[in-house]
């Protein structure tokens, strides 16, 4: 097994930057979902409610951010380090966690409704769920660090499915070939530790899948496909499952075509 591909979201929701190389942090890859847009109540927009997400480009610069999107100015943005303070919640059932505020004016604008633009500065201040208030770290990733999933196993989905999707669809961090359909179902149930490059992960639960599957990445057009057919196939427990949730647990370097090993 290899890495096929390496993904991140730098702001909550926006359009993929793909990688040859990044960097494992305690709470993820570097710079993934660090940053966050937020409602007049302090709680991250996100895909299901707004799918203009998918047309906000970003691009990493030194010590923060630009930001694009059709029909809108470019933005840099610095990691606000001394912006004011405000705390915000992933999901309105989800513990409020520290952030610092960066800009409004061209968030409110391209959302087209009232929200800030946020980010993390204490990455270690939030813990895996969102509901406790110890655990190992996470960014404003839905509830952990990482999601990985396989070539192997979309292309069972897409066997079933009337017209195929792309992996894009399940926002991964890390998508592996060579593995089995569904292999990392067992690697789910027994919380395996594979070594991935130089690093150590433990594998999670399975990832129960929402409404943005149904957005296409590149236009933010909805439909009904995959949850449809993930409701038929796929269903475990109240969850439609694809993918699974990773924790770091050591820190290094991953590169695409690294080898991937199961280790316990």
């Amino acid at each position: 097994m290899r890495i096929a591909s390496l993904h991140t979201y730098p702001v909550k929701g926006c359009h993929r930057i793909d990688h040859d190389v990044a960097q494992v942090e305690p709470w993820g890859l570097a710079g993934d979902r660090r940053w966050a847009m937020v409602d007049a109540d302090g709680v991250a927009i996100t895909q299901r409610e707004s799918p203009v997400l998918t047309q906000l480009r970003v691009t990493h610069r030194p010590g923060g951010l630009v930001l694009a999107a059709p029909g809108r100015p470019e933005l840099a943005v610095d990691e606000p380090a001394d912006g004011p303070k405000e705390f915000v919640r992933v999901f309105r059932s989800h513990l409020p966690t520290p952030a610092r505020i960066a800009e409004s004016e061209w968030s409110s604008a391209f959302l087209g409704r009232p929200a800030r633009l946020v980010w993390q500065a204490d990455a270690g201040s939030r813990a895996i769920g969102g509901v406790d208030e110890v655990g190992d770290p996470v960014s404003f990733a839905d509830g952990w660090p990482m999601l990985l999933a396989t070539e192997a196993s979309l292309e069972a989905l897409n066997g079933w499915l009337p017209e195929a999707v792309p992996m894009t669809r399940f926002r991964p961090n890390i998508v592996v070939a060579g593995a089995a359909p569904w292999a990392e179902d067992e690697w789910s149930a027994r919380s395996a530790k594979l070594q991935i490059g130089d690093v150590v992960f433990r594998a999670g639960p399975g990832c129960p899948r929402c409404v943005v599957t149904t957005v296409d990445q590149e236009t933010g057009e909805k439909g009904k496909e995959p949850l449809h057919t993930l409701g038929k196939y796929r269903r475990v427990g109240s969850g439609l499952l694809f993918a699974i949730n990773m924790a770091p647990l050591s820190r290094g370097s991953l590169r695409v075509d690294d080898e991937i090993r199961l280790i316990e």
